[in-house]
């Protein structure tokens, strides 16, 4: 496109996971770049090979997917799923970004930094503090916080200490922060009240185009696990230190005699590794686990039940966002919310008339409820439309990519491209204009 020279600002987006890889802040930072893209913007990704949940070696180094320059470098993942080992991956990823990132051309005119690896911002901080380059922090979790609530780590540890060092040098520094909860904003203000006009609160998104609500009978997926004939509750993703599994597993204990119920898992994490013993003990008949899924089959697995679960511990709600929630409402599927009274999720469902909220340790409630929507089909009909249509109002790209484009200070720029083509439509012979727009 012609214009598209005009515009100077070009977006260098670093991030540990990208896809192919199945970690949600990859998917969205896909989303957001292609959209970015589609404004007008030069946007570049600098990311690792994939082996978030699995590996794929047939993956380019270097590619233009979805009107973005991808580059991956060759990350090393061993033994990935224990913290020491992610922490060693985390910080091979982050040296070589600091050599790539040498040169000028790669940084682009603005950075865009994610909060996974640890310390990634650094990099931001350091050309920014030797060449006054600018960049801005998208925060998916706050850590350290997020290990010193979960007790991984003791709050007067040095590595919180330093973390917390660390983080605030790369917060005053940058343009923007982009958090995905109020709460989470709210949190960042307490540890630093100067930081409140930079924070901008985002929420994440799923594409309604990409997943679509499919009956359970025409669904391939329901077929191949014969979900078709049960009330199929199911929970997709990561099940980890921050999700209350002990409550899911206690409610599928007192449900363990309904064989028209069926629980469904796909993913993993140390919550998954818990329900897994009990599989193989023989406590839970009526519980079907499944490994992350790719991409592609993502339309069909979520929309292979008629409830979905959301769930998070009472002491994190500030630190991280559920990101699960939104592709569980593109499925046109009600939600059960395991949370605390003060999440802002209970304020979502709400709003939404999309399903039920219940608190930590409430077993007995969820299990009535599932039992309430097993014997109500059109309760279940209705709360998945207003589902669908709570997303379709408030939580898609559409809506986003504005707000991400006034955070990211690119606003201006946008507006000058716009006019720009605006002006070379005009410019054009009248048999010439079609083949622009």
């Amino acid at each position: 496109m012609a214009g598209k020279n005009h515009v100077k600002t070009s977006i260098s987006i670093i991030t540990q996971f990208y896809p192919p890889d199945y970690a949600a802040t990859g998917q969205f930072i896909y989303d957001l770049a292609g959209a970015l893209a589609q404004e007008g913007f030069d946007v570049s990704v600098f990311t690792g090979m994939p082996g978030y949940a699995f590996r794929q070696t047939n993956v380019e180094h270097q590619e233009l997917s979805n009107g973005v320059f991808v580059r991956r470098t060759g990350s090393v993942h061993i033994m990935s799923k224990r913290i020491r080992n992610k922490l060693i991956s985390s910080l091979l990823f982050l040296l070589r970004c600091i050599i790539k990132f040498r040169r000028k051309s790669i940084r682009g005119s603005h950075l865009v930094l994610t909060s996974a690896p640890p310390f990634l911002g650094l990099i931001g901080w350091f050309y920014n503090k030797i060449f006054g380059h600018t960049y801005s922090c998208i925060i998916y979790d706050i850590y350290p916080e997020v290990a010193v609530r979960l007790r991984v780590v003791a709050p007067n540890h040095w590595i919180v200490k330093f973390w917390e060092f660390v983080n605030r040098k790369v917060w005053d520094r940058a343009e923007s922060l982009i958090v995905l909860s109020e709460p989470m904003k709210q949190l960042l203000v307490q540890k630093n009240k100067h930081l409140a006009d930079k924070i901008h609160v985002i929420h994440s998104w799923a594409d309604p185009q990409f997943i679509n609500p499919i009956a359970k009978l025409d669904n391939w997926f329901s077929n191949q696990y014969g979900l078709t004939d049960s009330f199929v509750v199911l929970y997709s993703g990561n099940l980890g230190r921050c999700h209350d599994s002990r409550t899911i597993i206690k409610c599928m204990q007192l449900l363990s005699h309904r064989a028209d119920i069926k629980f469904v898992f796909i993913g993993n994490g140390v919550g998954s590794q818990m329900i897994a013993k009990a599989i193989a003990s023989g406590e839970l008949p009526n519980v079907l686990q499944l490994p992350y899924q790719d991409r592609e089959v993502l339309p069909f697995s979520l929309t292979a039940c008629d409830l979905s679960l959301v769930s998070i511990l009472p002491n994190v709600g500030d630190t991280i966002a559920p990101s699960k929630i939104y592709g569980i409402l593109a499925a046109g599927r009600p939600v059960a919310v395991i949370c605390p009274q003060d999440n802002y999720l209970r304020e979502m469902v709400s709003q939404g008339d999309c399903g039920s909220c219940f608190d930590n340790g409430d077993a007995q409630g969820l299990a009535d409820y599932i039992r309430l929507l097993a014997a109500d089909p059109l309760r279940q009909i209705k709360l998945g439309k207003n589902a669908r249509k709570l997303l379709e109002m408030h939580y898609t790209i559409d809506q986003a990519i504005p707000k991400y484009i006034e955070a990211l200070g690119l606003k201006e720029q946008s507006r000058s491209y716009l006019e720009q083509i605006h002006q070379l439509h005009q410019s054009q012979p009248s048999f010439c204009k079609h083949e622009y727009f």
